[in-house]
């Protein structure tokens, strides 16, 4: 661990984690995937998993030299395989009553340099592979939740002109704020900041829109949304009942789209960060529901393939409301992660939707939640289109209009 990550810092954030985002329950299992460079963190989460009661915790480690020997050394047909009996393994665990926590950090630039067909490729067959470990994830079936941990490549990137230790300190700092871990009592921090996103996600529930209208720079989306559509933000119950708080940092509200009534264009605001490379300026254009023209200055072969991965890929299955004015907005910080780049922005997500976003979504058949405008995929990639220029309106089922932001802000 670098000199400069604050170690009390990084136990509270490990503590929370634990009690506050996954709340571990007494004798539950806890599965942990993270990179290699966060094996400090992993190690700190043990210890406070332990102390709540876990059962087993069982880590899985990543590391950036070995994902780079595959591209560099690996037979070719080794990019359309991925470990199946590894996610089977998992959707055991969570099928046998597991808890599940990713740590990010990763090196956002990892696979700049390598070809982004196998990138595609490998992405594509890792997505396939990973299904019956992602279902009970975004069926939120289990609880889970996502902590970041500042690595020192992903730090070098958000800051660049001073040296990595610091860097890493640095990141470490704008972790802990945008988690909310500053004060006496976190704790108390996440259930008012949950209390704030309920009030929102209580309004829009009230509206039962039939769709929002976005408006500013090459933006003019008419978005519908699915029917039964639920909105929801902050600590929510999973299927199993234990309330957790599935991402630390989170500022949204969130609710399904309806994957066939999405018409215009949409230009983002920030990079997205994918599969260690950079896509900049996405700018799209939609027609019922679909995603029918794509540029990018900068990764759109990547984000070309990213469209075509499947059928549900070039739809959206994510709508989410973010104010300019959240803390990770004000900050001013380009994090290249999507966990904090999406929480300071109002965003979408390409392919898979939540099946709890539509009511009585978890007991529907993917046929049923077709019809109700759930769009299916193998992927789920969010990416940022909100800011203090975009206005957005929510449309009644009689046509009327109703502010829902101004420049970025709750109207």
């Amino acid at each position: 661990m670098s000199d400069h990550i604050d170690p009390a810092k990084l136990d509270r954030l490990a503590e929370v984690a634990v009690r506050t985002g996954v709340n571990l329950q007494p004798g539950q299992d806890l599965v942990i995937t993270a990179p290699m460079a966060a094996l400090d963190l992993v190690r700190r989460i043990t210890v406070h998993a332990y102390k709540a009661g876990a059962g087993i915790v069982t880590p899985f480690f990543n590391d950036d030299a070995i994902t780079l020997a595959r591209y560099e050394h690996a037979p070719d047909e080794s990019f359309d395989r991925a470990p199946d009996w590894f996610f089977e393994g998992m959707a055991a665990a969570f099928k046998g009553g597991a808890a599940r926590m990713a740590i990010t950090g990763d090196d956002p630039m990892l696979l700049a340099a390598q070809d982004p067909a196998k990138v595609a490729r490998l992405s594509k067959a890792t997505s396939i592979a990973a299904k019956p470990a992602m279902n009970p994830i975004v069926g939120f079936e289990v609880n889970w939740n996502i902590v970041a941990y500042p690595g020192a490549a992903w730090a070098s990137k958000v800051y660049p002109d001073i040296p990595v230790e610091e860097a890493q300190g640095k990141l470490m700092d704008a972790i802990y704020a945008a988690s909310r871990l500053d004060g006496d009592d976190p704790v108390a921090n996440w259930a008012a900041h949950t209390a704030t996103l309920k009030e929102r996600v209580d309004w829009l529930n009230a509206q039962d829109f039939a769709a929002l209208h976005y408006t500013g720079p090459g933006t003019d989306l008419h978005l519908g949304l699915a029917d039964g559509h639920i909105w929801k933000g902050g600590a929510s119950p999973a299927l199993n009942g234990v309330t957790c708080q599935p991402n630390i940092p989170t500022e949204e509200v969130f609710t399904c789209p309806h994957a066939y009534k999405v018409d215009g264009t949409v230009a983002a605001t920030k990079p997205l960060a994918h599969q260690g490379s950079v896509i900049e300026d996405i700018a799209v254009r939609f027609e019922a529901g679909r995603i029918v023209e794509a540029t990018a200055s900068k990764g759109a072969d990547v984000l070309n393939a990213l469209l075509k991965t499947d059928d549900g890929a070039s739809r959206i299955g994510e709508v989410a409301l973010v104010p300019h004015s959240s803390p990770i907005s004000q900050s001013g910080t380009l994090f290249y992660n999507t966990l904090f780049d999406e929480n300071a922005s109002c965003h979408i997500a390409l392919g898979q939707c939540y099946a709890d976003t539509i009511e009585g979504g978890s007991e529907l058949s993917p046929e049923e939640l077709k019809q109700k405008g759930g769009n299916q995929s193998i992927i789920h990639v969010d990416w940022m289109m909100g800011s203090d220029a975009v206005d957005i309106d929510g449309i009644t089922k009689t046509g009327e209009r109703v502010p829902v932001m101004r420049s970025g802000e709750w109207a």
